[in-house]
């Protein structure tokens, strides 16, 4: 008998964020392979008896390739069992869910979905910042700011640098400081808002914001933790945080850091 595979969405992290069906798919699993960007208060949700398969990626270290990930979870289903895939945020949004579906399902091997909150969405609850706002911005743009093997983030800066729209940038710390060169090269101002967000919606969540023109700096002096996730554009102003005037603004960010700091300790 042939099993399954759940690919599931884990959110961002706080397990109150997952989906009904995330739920239940989770607690029918016999296993659960997971990334490393899933949060231990959602791994404690799976059944008591599943075993558990951690997988997960960092940048530069990858333990557990990806054609090796394809291979577990073919493996697991042949034996007939049931394969929670539990990925951060969505799995079919830089999540690389949909190569592991073609690989399953090109063997035969039954897929099914439970989208996720993606961490842009989890960041934009729980900070007071909406990713999009009238007479602010219009849309939204997701963007990773990795690519494979530290490969040339080859992006069309010129239609990214678009004040009218919410800029968010996942997996951009390495980076940050070219995509904000870039950017403000393209146009942007210097003084655009930008918040920086270290594991959103856990209990070890940090913000940081900045403008676009000192955040390499600030990030630096910040050693966030990954994951970090970038929201830039104009509607950052709107989060209760954003200071009064931008001589605050470094103190505000300070103060926010610290007081992360103290939760992660």
């Amino acid at each position: 008998m042939t099993g399954k595979v759940f690919l599931i969405g884990a959110g961002p992290g706080d397990p109150e964020l997952l989906t009904v069906k995330s739920v239940r798919m989770l607690q029918d699993a016999d296993v659960v392979v997971y990334d490393r960007l899933v949060s231990p208060e959602i791994l404690s949700m799976a059944p008591a008896g599943a075993q558990m398969v951690p997988v997960g990626k960092s940048p530069d270290n990858h333990p557990v390739p990806q054609e090796r990930i394809n291979e577990i979870l073919l493996e697991f289903a042949r034996k007939g069992q049931i394969v929670a895939r539990l990925k951060g945020g969505d799995p079919l949004i830089f999540g690389r869910g949909s190569e592991e579906a073609a690989h399953l399902m090109a063997r035969g091997i039954c897929v099914e979905y439970a989208p996720g909150i993606t961490a842009a969405q989890g960041a934009a609850s729980v900070s007071g910042v909406p990713l999009t706002h009238r007479g602010l911005a219009s849309g939204v743009r997701y963007v990773t700011g990795h690519r494979q093997a530290n490969g040339s983030l080859d992006l069309d800066w010129k239609s990214l640098a678009c004040e009218d729209t919410t800029l968010v940038i996942y997996m951009g710390v390495a980076n940050i400081g070219q995509i904000a060169m870039r950017l403000v090269a393209e146009g942007l101002s210097d003084t655009t808002p930008v918040m920086a967000i270290a594991q959103a919606t856990t209990p070890r969540e940090t913000r940081l914001f900045s403008q676009l023109g000192r955040i390499t700096l600030d990030v630096r002096v910040s050693a966030l933790k990954a994951p970090v996730l970038f929201v830039i554009g104009k509607v950052v102003t709107l989060s209760s945080e954003w200071p009064a005037s931008e001589s605050d603004l470094l103190t505000v960010s300070s103060r926010t850091i610290a007081a992360g700091q103290q939760a992660h300790a």
